[in-house]
């Protein structure tokens, strides 16, 4: 008795579903290459096909769209800085200095690292330490060693980039 119910129920449901993709009017749809992949509906067959779009059947599109700014929302701060904040010519000054006082500052800590790192390098053959009797700590050690300088190196460079950028 249950089972004849259940069967029923679901000869209805599929029944009405049969029903309404039967009557609802089919739109082709289709997806398009690029960059930003287009998913349409809004083409012919021609112009499908002269556009090398493929039709996309038996699967479900969902669009999502994004929310529209309310009114009264205010502009990103950066666009409405831009205008009406001009900075004083001897505060500029000011600020420039003191960033070229921190990147020089900066600078030499990264030369001493660097200092001490080679003369730690040893041209590639640092003394052995007590704790490295197995020889594979030894080398490992001395590929880290080897990473830091370059680390370091590429840090001082990218630095003195720094320092060419801001004014004397």
């Amino acid at each position: 008795m249950i089972r004849r119910l259940v069967i029923g129920i679901a000869a209805t449901v599929l029944g009405g579903l049969a029903w309404a993709q039967a009557s609802a009017p089919s739109a082709n749809v289709y997806r398009c290459p690029g960059p930003p992949v287009l998913y349409t509906d809004a083409m012919s067959v021609t112009e499908a096909r002269e556009k090398g779009c493929r039709l996309v059947e038996g699967t479900p599109i969902t669009v999502i769209q994004m929310p529209r700014p309310k009114a009264g929302v205010a502009a990103p701060a950066s666009a409405a800085r831009a205008a009406d904040s001009k900075v004083d010519p001897s505060a500029q000054r000011q600020r420039d200095a003191d960033a070229r006082r921190i990147l020089e500052d900066e600078l030499r800590r990264e030369e001493e690292k660097l200092a001490a790192l080679k003369l730690e390098y040893n041209n590639g053959e640092p003394e052995r330490r007590g704790e490295e009797r197995n020889y594979q700590r030894y080398l490992d050690r001395v590929s880290s060693l080897k990473a830091s300088i370059t680390r370091t190196d590429s840090d001082i460079a990218a630095i003195k980039r720094e320092l060419a950028k801001i004014a004397p």
